[in-house]
C-alpha cells in the first residue's frame, strides 16, 4: 500500500501522469521512486514511464525537450521541477558495456525486464493507485534482497556499472545481495572499472558520502571488486602498525575505520582523504630502517591520492584539496610546538575544518587520543579573527616602491614579513617596511636574516 506523499515533487509528477492519461496514454511512476514509496520513504526524484512517444510527450508539455531521442527520453519541467519521462522500451546488444546497440518501443512488462534490479523495476499509477510488478520486486523488498532482473550475468554485461550499483543499493537499503546475483558480481568484478571515469566517479561519490561507506568497501572487497577500484587500499592489507598507537590492526582496517569515524554528511574530498591518508605506509615501511616508522608516508600517500584523482578525473580543485589533506593529516601532532604564525596560517587555510575532522577520525580509529585535536580547536576558538588574520602590513606594491623588481623575491619577502607580523615580531607598518627592506637586500646579496 502506497500513501501519496504531501510532496510538491510528487504532486508535479502526478500532474504529468494525469495529463498523459487524459491524452489516452499509459503513464506510470517507475523505478527507485516506487521502491522508496513502498518503503514509506521520500524519493529524491520521480521518474515517469509511458506508452507515449517523445513527439507526443513534447506536444503535451510546452516546457519539455528530448535528451535521448534514440532511447525515448524527454525532460518535462513542471512547477519548476524537471522530471524524466521515458517511453517504454526494450534494448539489446550492449557491445560497449554501457549503451544498447538497438532500442525499440514496447509495453510496461517488457520495459521492466530491461531494468537492473527487481526492487527498481516496479511501476505505480498514482491516478488508479495500481502497482505493476512483473519481476517479483515486492517480494524481494519484503525479503530485503537485491536481485538482478533476469539472468544476472546478462544484466551486468549490459552495463558494467551495475556491479558497483548493486553494492551501493545493498548497503544503502541494508539488504543482502541474492546468491546468484552475488556470484555473478564476483565473476565479473574486473568489469567494474571498464566504464567511463566520470560515471565511476559519480557512483563512488554516492558510496563514500552515503550510508555506511566502510561497509560498502568491505562488501566490494568480499566480492573481489575493491582491488580494481582502489588497488592502493587492498595493498594496505597486512601492513602492521605499532600496537600502542594502532590497536585496531593493519593499515587496511585503520583506513576503513577512519572513514567510519567521519561525521555524518562528510563530503567527498574528506572521505577520499580519509581513505588515502595512510596508504603511503606500505611503501614507506619498505623504505625505512624500522618497518613501523613509516617515514614520509604522508607524502607518498598524497602521491597515491593524486594518481587516484587522475584515474577518476576529479577537478584540479578537488584533487589539490584531497592531496593537501593527506599530506597534512599528521599536522596536529606538532601543534604544541608550532610558532604562532604557523598556527594562524593553518587556521586561515580553506581546508582547515576538513583537516580537523580528518585528524579527529584518524585518532578515533586508532588510539583514541583527542588531546591535540582539542588543543588546536581551543586555540582557534580563543583567537579572534582580527588576531588570527590581521590585514597585511606590506604588499607587493610596497616592494616595487622600494625599488625591488617583481620575481621570486617578492613572495619570499612577503611571506617572511607576514610570519613576523603573525608572530608579533613586527607590530606596525613602519617596522614591517623596515624588515621588508632588510630582507630584500639580504636576498639580493644571497644572505638570510631572521625575523625573531
Amino acid at each position: 500500500m502506497i500513501r501519496k506523499p504531501a510532496d510538491p515533487r510528487f504532486q508535479a509528477a502526478e500532474h504529468i501522469v494525469r495529463r498523459l492519461h487524459g491524452a489516452g496514454h499509459q503513464a506510470l511512476l517507475a523505478g527507485g521512486c516506487v521502491r522508496d514509496l513502498l518503503r514509506g520513504r521520500s524519493p529524491q526524484d520521480y521518474d515517469i514511464a509511458t506508452s507515449a512517444r517523445p513527439p507526443e510527450v513534447e506536444a503535451l508539455f510546452e516546457q519539455s525537450d528530448t535528451v535521448g531521442r534514440q532511447f525515448g527520453v524527454c525532460r518535462v519541467r513542471m512547477d519548476g521541477r524537471l522530471h524524466e519521462v521515458a517511453t517504454f522500451r526494450r534494448e539489446w546488444g550492449y557491445s560497449d558495456g554501457r549503451h544498447p546497440d538497438g532500442v525499440s518501443f514496447c509495453g510496461a512488462q517488457e520495459d521492466a525486464r530491461r531494468r537492473d534490479f527487481t526492487v527498481n523495476a516496479m511501476f505505480w499509477d498514482p491516478v488508479t493507485e495500481e502497482l505493476l510488478d512483473y519481476v517479483g520486486g515486492q517480494e524481494d523488498l519484503r525479503s530485503r534482497v537485491i536481485r538482478a532482473v533476469g539472468e544476472p550475468h546478462a544484466r551486468f554485461r549490459e552495463d558494467h556499472l551495475r556491479l558497483i550499483r548493486a553494492v551501493r543499493f545493498a548497503v544503502r537499503l541494508g539488504f543482502e545481495i541474492e546468491p546468484g546475483t552475488r556470484r555473478a558480481i564476483a565473476e565479473l568484478a574486473p568489469l567494474a572499472v571498464q566504464v567511463s571515469a566520470e560515471r565511476l566517479q559519480q557512483e563512488l561519490r554516492l558510496i563514500l558520502t552515503g550510508r555506511n561507506p566502510a561497509g560498502a568497501l568491505q562488501l566490494m572487497d568480499e566480492l573481489g571488486m575493491l582491488g580494481h577500484v582502489f588497488p592502493e587500499l587492498v595493498a594496505a592489507k597486512g601492513c602492521r602498525q605499532p600496537p600502542n598507537y594502532h590497536p585496531e590492526g593493519d593499515v587496511f582496517v585503520h583506513s576503513l575505520l577512519t572513514l567510519e569515524k567521519l561525521p555524518p554528511g562528510a563530503d567527498f574530498e574528506l572521505a577520499l582523504a580519509a581513505l588515502y591518508h595512510d596508504l603511503g605506509k606500505p611503501e614507506a615501511s619498505r623504505a625505512g630502517d624500522d618497518a613501523m616508522l613509516f617515514p614520509d608516508h604522508w607524502d607518498i600517500g598524497a602521491r597515491l591520492a593524486e594518481e587516484a584523482c587522475r584515474r577518476l578525473r576529479l577537478s584540479n580543485q578537488e584533487a589539490e584539496r584531497i592531496c593537501w589533506l593527506v599530506r597534512r593529516h599528521m599536522y596536529f601532532m606538532d601543534a604544541r610546538k608550532m610558532r604562532e604564525s604557523t598556527l594562524k596560517r593553518l587556521f586561515a587555510e580553506p581546508g582547515f575544518d576538513q583537516l580537523a575532522e580528518l585528524h579527529r577520525a584518524d585518532a578515533l580509529a586508532s588510539w583514541g587520543n583527542l588531546d591535540n585535536y582539542n588543543y588546536v580547536l581551543e586555540r582557534r576558538r580563543s583567537m579572534p579573527p582580527e588576531v588570527a588574520q590581521p590585514p597585511r602590513l606590506v604588499s607587493g606594491d610596497d616592494l616595487l616602491a622600494l625599488g625591488y623588481p617583481p620575481g621570486p623575491l617578492f613572495r619570499e619577502v612577503l611571506d617572511k614579513v607576514r610570519d613576523a607580523q603573525l608572530d608579533g615580531a613586527v607590530k606596525s607598518r613602519e617596522e614591517a617596511l623596515a624588515l621588508a627592506g632588510r630582507l630584500a637586500q639580504s636576498a639580493q646579496h644571497g644572505e638570510t636574516e631572521g625575523t625573531e
